[in-house]
């Protein structure tokens, strides 16, 4: 975690010679007292905002770093900044930096870089107490090169917060779209009342067993072999946010080719769904060519639809859509472990446009998909840049130029 040799002028310190500690100030109101107490103000936690009350017990700029319940590991952000008039509750520690020796900012970088385990206590609950966070050695620089190196971060930073805003944006609009699409279509005037809601006229209203070839998911009891070489298996953790399968071969594991033969028809085909119907209900990957024979876990439905009625794009984003989402949650039973069976699966009723509307509806909202894949990797490369940059600056492995 720290170099074996210091750059000339640097020093190991310990955080506690760096720092302000207000945790002495920490007040914490459970639910109830904050539901009274409703305002403008941020209440933190040991992840950021919390909630808004009426009142506030700091003002000006402060570090704000988990005592528990955050993530201690290396770049996972245990720590953020606060700036303004805000409450905290007793999960998170308050620092400020002492002028002259460091900064909040420098502190902020310095935390979220380092692997902060080794000083956890606990083992079922982790903390970091204020007596081991004292402890915390820092590799310091020289006060002007703290401020050059947190100012070259924050540039990353902020860079990175306008691509996040861009992909919200992004995601409200396709949002927006999806509701106008797929249930008025493009450039109706006539439309009728269903089942289903308002549709346009020459729209059809069938179920899913309608409109697929087969819905079909692992009978009940059944033996998995893994070995090196195999068929692919999908799991559900594999499916992306945007209704794709992950694309990086490394994370599937294979299914011995004798227990893929014992059930053929778990076997997926391009332009399949599957969909995790057990446990984390209603996600929804396409299967695309580059895993067209692969294998899925019994936590999986696979859905072949008929594509002489249905384009696979278009109902790609009937599966996204919040009303789909919804339908789900009303037939999965609040047991232990969720699951829906596939009898249920197959009746719930979804809208049929022609086929030729279906394309085009669909070529709409996959130019957002486009644009939104596009912000994900930008944001994406931006982090990576900014995590090769603090193992450089905050090492000392590469240095800041100081303006004369």
């Amino acid at each position: 975690m720290y170099p074996n040799v210091l750059p000339l002028k640097w020093k190991m310190s310990f955080l506690a010679e760096l720092i302000e500690i207000h945790d002495n100030k920490r007040i914490p109101l459970n639910e109830m007292e904050r539901s009274s107490k409703q305002g403008n103000y941020p209440y933190c936690g040991a992840n950021g905002i919390l909630d808004y009350i009426d009142d506030y017990i700091f003002e000006g700029e402060f570090v704000l770093l988990a005592e528990d319940g955050g993530n201690f590991n290396k770049f996972k952000n245990s720590a953020y900044l606060m700036n303004g008039k805000f409450w905290v509750n007793n999960h998170a520690h308050v620092l400020r930096a002492i002028e002259n020796k460091s900064t909040n900012l420098f502190i902020l970088y310095v935390l979220n870089f380092y692997d902060l385990n080794p000083y956890i206590v606990g083992s079922t609950r982790k903390k970091l107490n204020q007596e081991r966070m004292r402890e915390i050695k820092i590799v310091l620089p020289p006060v002007e090169e703290q401020k050059k190196i947190a100012e070259v971060l924050s540039t990353v930073d902020q860079a990175i917060e306008k691509v996040g805003e861009a992909i919200e944006k992004t995601k409200r609009l396709k949002k927006g779209l999806m509701q106008e699409l797929l249930t008025k279509g493009i450039g109706h005037k006539e439309f009728k009342k269903t089942e289903i809601g308002k549709i346009p006229k020459n729209w059809e209203v069938k179920k899913l067993e309608g409109l697929a070839v087969e819905v079909y998911r692992y009978p009940t009891y059944y033996n998995i072999e893994y070995s090196k070489e195999g068929v692919k298996e999908i799991r559900g953790e594999l499916i992306k946010e945007n209704g794709e399968l992950s694309n990086d071969i490394s994370k599937y594991r294979c299914i011995s080719f004798q227990t893929a033969k014992k059930f053929p028809r778990t076997i997926v085909k391009k332009g399949d769904f599957v969909m995790t119907v057990r446990g984390t209900i209603g996600k929804i990957g396409r299967v695309t060519e580059s895993l067209e024979g692969a294998n899925i876990t019994a936590n999986l439905m696979r859905i072949s639809l008929d594509q002489s009625q249905c384009d696979p794009n278009f109902y790609k984003d009937i599966f996204l859509s919040e009303r789909f989402k919804k339908i789900l949650s009303l037939l999965s039973p609040q047991t232990t472990i969720k699951t829906i069976q596939a009898p249920k699966l197959k009746s719930i009723k979804l809208p049929l446009p022609p086929l030729l509307e279906q394309q085009r509806i669909a070529e709409i909202l996959n130019s957002v998909d486009k644009r939104l894949e596009l912000l994900r990797i930008r944001k994406e490369r931006l982090e990576k840049i900014k995590k090769g940059l603090m193992e450089d600056l905050l090492t000392g492995r590469k240095r800041v130029k100081l303006e004369a």
